[in-house]
């Protein structure tokens, strides 16, 4: 049996097929209910009230501590330290030696040559891989997200992780703080007091909205929360489940999960050889209709991403030659769709046909299938850009999903998402015998979400290049 990543691909021999044919089923956000109230209501909420996301277990964390702490994380992020004191955050991005994105976190500053990273596995699996490799004087300890389907056994995590965001988060904060907050700038962190302890302050916005990310141990979490909906019920407070949390991404613009462009690369053998062979990046999904024998083809860049402001050309760093390259070539970027509602109605009416099978089901309020997602966007017969992420906004009334385009493609055009798999969908778990059809998508703007576009104070939401 296969032992790591690199034996399983050379055993596979098609990297692309092995993932578009994963049995890894769907993807999970793992402990938190689906639902408190009804996903319409709770997204509407982080618009007209406020909300609470749970976000203590779909995420993993690796604290990285010592004296080369600094220069480690430099050495593998394209983001610049050169203002980075004790008491911000950054999203962290790092890249391989050909300069294509391995995924992004946020990373925590949170005392001198001590940073926590938190967010999904192929960043901190890349950390992780590079602390143990040696070369630089740094301890790394993971926190493994948890398990997807836990059957009923006591989940644990070092922290509990919440935001309270929307238009009365304010509101809820002050009152739990017994008086005014702090006033914390984007992205940086201070202290505030809820149920009798100092809470650690994250100045954040998932959802276009204001609010603060707070976080503590994990022993702490059912007095903290309990603490945030008492208080939070007088202000319309709603709880949100895993179904509506997923979603709120698209109105604020931010791809989650590209895919980790690791599978191919002499200078990455050793990490592949590290990772092993029922990891993510050996289980996780491909889905979509955009096909390729190349894997290389799925592989994003930061420019493409909307992170090429984060580069720091300041410092050395693993891709940085490769980045410099690219620079000054034309990228393609990051926009929102909006889907035609007719043609999305034809999907969901063709499965109450009984005569042929119907087009690839579009679940709501997502129709998160695989773990990272390729459409096609078309015009005419030419490939111009690819779906990478969708779902419903009740708050918009629309389907929308968010991708990438070619320089060359304008906001308002019209372009053909082909919608479903080829040959009547791929071996997945996920993916039940359909047909595939097209469906008209506007180019929108990258937020979506006005909120998100003239209240987010600049950065990789409201900037494309």
């Amino acid at each position: 049996m296969a032992k790591s990543l690199e034996d399983l691909l050379k055993e596979r021999g098609d990297t692309v097929g092995m993932l578009r044919n994963s049995q890894i089923g769907m993807y999970v956000y793992p402990v938190v209910a689906n639902e408190f109230t009804n996903w319409r209501d709770e997204q509407k909420a982080w618009r007209d009230s406020a909300v609470l996301f749970d976000q203590s277990h779909h995420m993993a964390e690796i604290m990285v501590e010592g004296p080369d702490a600094r220069a480690f994380l430099e050495h593998l992020g394209i983001n610049s330290f050169a203002k980075f004191p004790v008491g911000k955050a950054k999203h962290f991005v790092p890249v391989t030696p050909d300069g294509y994105v391995i995924g992004d976190v946020i990373m925590f500053h949170e005392e001198e040559n001590r940073y926590n990273l938190v967010g999904r596995a192929p960043t901190i699996n890349w950390v992780d891989y590079n602390a143990q490799k040696g070369g630089f004087s740094v301890k790394a300890t993971r926190d493994e997200r948890s398990p997807m389907r836990p059957d009923g056994k006591a989940v644990t995590r070092r922290h509990y992780r919440f935001q309270i965001q929307g238009p009365n988060a304010d509101h809820i904060l002050t009152e739990l703080n017994g008086g005014p907050l702090p006033d914390i700038k984007f992205f940086n962190m201070d202290w505030i007091n809820i149920a009798g302890r100092k809470v650690r302050a994250l100045r954040h916005g998932m959802a276009g909205a204001p609010g603060l990310e707070i976080w503590g141990p994990y022993a702490d979490k059912d007095e903290i929360q309990n603490a945030i909906i008492e208080v939070g019920r007088k202000h319309g407070l709603h709880q949100v489940g895993s179904r509506a949390y997923s979603t709120n991404t698209l109105e604020s613009g931010w791809i989650p999960s590209p895919l980790p462009a690791i599978y191919t690369g002499d200078g990455l053998a050793d990490y592949r050889r590290w990772l092993p062979a029922n990891g993510y990046e050996a289980t996780g999904s491909i889905g979509g209709s955009f096909v390729s024998g190349n894997i290389e083809d799925y592989y994003s860049t930061p420019y493409e991403l909307g992170y090429g402001f984060y580069i720091g050309f300041d410092h050395d760093f693993i891709g940085r030659e490769a980045l410099e390259k690219m620079k000054d070539r034309p990228h393609r970027r990051k926009v929102t769709f909006e889907w035609n509602a007719e043609d999305v109605m034809k999907v969901i009416s063709s499965a109450f046909q009984r005569d042929e099978d119907p087009f690839k089901w579009i679940d709501f309020p997502q129709p998160n299938y695989a773990s990272a997602s390729f459409d096609k966007v078309m015009m005419g017969d030419k490939l111009v850009g690819l779906s990478m992420f969708n779902g419903y906004s009740f708050n918009e009334r629309c389907l929308l999903s968010l991708g990438v385009v070619d320089p060359e493609i304008k906001e308002g055009d019209v372009l053909t998402l082909v919608w479903g798999e080829e040959n009547g969908g791929t071996g997945k778990t996920s993916t039940e015998r359909h047909r595939q059809t097209t469906i008209r998508v506007k180019v929108s703007p990258t937020p979506y979400a006005r909120e998100a576009r003239e209240n987010y104070v600049e950065s990789w939401r409201t900037r494309s290049h």
